[in-house]
């Protein structure tokens, strides 16, 4: 389908499907130009807004006039941040349409691992009741402190509804705060004094990007200093948290419980999406850990996909406008 009219956008070319263009076109101004591909069609030549996550050299380099990669959803695959250090001119934006979804389930995987809804109800489906009389093994919320890593879309989500449990919350942040170091009850620190705030942390939250600088941000030494009744909660990527540390912190009850969503080990095609364990080591066999295979973008979900269109829609209109496009990427830094 082909949006018409005149523009200041030459054009816009989305380099895959869209799931529902008739909702598409209702949301874009009649003056947008833009195009939808498929596989192997050519970018036009014409193209200043380039949207899709995963483009080939060639089709950044298709259009002499390309200004802009828009990333339709969060964050910047490893591949693309390569390909768009060598294109300086190209600049960066993407989406944080799924923020509240993944922020929704970082909260159900902390408290499922926190409160061993997982064993209780696997028990109880066999008519075993005998975890009802056990000394009790959940962890009480209230008057706890949640250490939030990374205090973005969804970090600020994720603080704010561990204040509405009753914890204490310490956010941390990648650049110092100008002001006060308290917002609205949370605290506000920078990654330098992760050694400080972690001993307090009943939950972890890891909810920054996955970068050159974040990658292993979490690892054997950054464990040791969790307290005993800590879960950690990994909503972001796998890697910012060391995988055998992690695994061992758990299988020797170091730390109290996990809830993971993202992982080291994906399927590599369709066929292997029923047959792929997540990781090298098995956490599929620890009984305090909540596996969830990465879904925190709650992606191909309806309601959420008609908000990313609309999310894509408000910012091309914004550039159509000659106004400055939201949530640019530093491409330097990864995010």
């Amino acid at each position: 389908m082909t949006g018409t009219g005149p523009s200041g956008l030459r054009r816009v070319h989305f380099l895959h499907g869209v799931d529902d263009e008739a909702v598409l076109a209702s949301l874009l101004e009649p003056s947008v130009r833009w195009t939808v591909g498929g596989s192997g069609d050519p970018v036009p030549a014409d193209t200043e807004i380039l949207v899709g996550g995963r483009p080939t050299a060639k089709e950044l380099d298709a259009s002499s006039a390309l200004q802009v990669l828009l990333i339709p959803y969060a964050g910047v695959p490893a591949s693309t941040r390569a390909l768009l250090l060598e294109r300086p001119q190209i600049r960066v934006h993407n989406l944080h349409h799924n923020a509240a979804a993944a922020a929704e389930l970082a909260l159900a995987l902390f408290l499922a691992a926190a409160k061993r809804i997982i064993p209780a109800d696997r028990s109880l489906r066999g008519g075993d009741w005998s975890i009802r009389y056990e000394d009790a093994r959940e962890l009480l919320i209230a008057g706890k402190t949640a250490v939030v890593l990374g205090f973005g879309a969804v970090g600020s989500l994720v603080a704010r509804a561990c204040c509405g449990l009753g914890m204490r919350v310490t956010a941390v942040r990648r650049r110092p705060v100008r002001g006060a170091g308290i917002a609205n009850g949370i605290d506000l620190c920078v990654a330098d004094e992760l050694p400080r705030v972690l001993p307090t942390a009943s939950g972890l939250f890891v909810c920054v990007p996955l970068t050159p600088a974040t990658a292993g941000m979490i690892g054997h030494d950054e464990l040791t200093l969790l307290p005993e009744d800590a879960v950690v909660v990994n909503i972001a990527r796998g890697p910012i948290v060391e995988e055998k540390p992690l695994y061992d912190a758990l299988a020797a009850g170091r730390i109290a419980a996990a809830g993971l969503d993202v992982w080291y080990r994906y399927p590599e095609d369709a066929a292997s999406r029923g047959s792929t364990l997540p990781s090298a080591y098995p956490f599929h066999e620890l009984d305090n850990v909540v596996l969830s295979p990465h879904r925190g973008g709650a992606f191909r979900q309806p309601e959420l996909e008609r908000t990313r269109l609309a999310h894509l829609a408000r910012s091309i209109n914004i550039a159509a406008r000659g106004e400055a496009m939201p949530h640019r990427v530093n491409v330097d830094a990864g995010y």
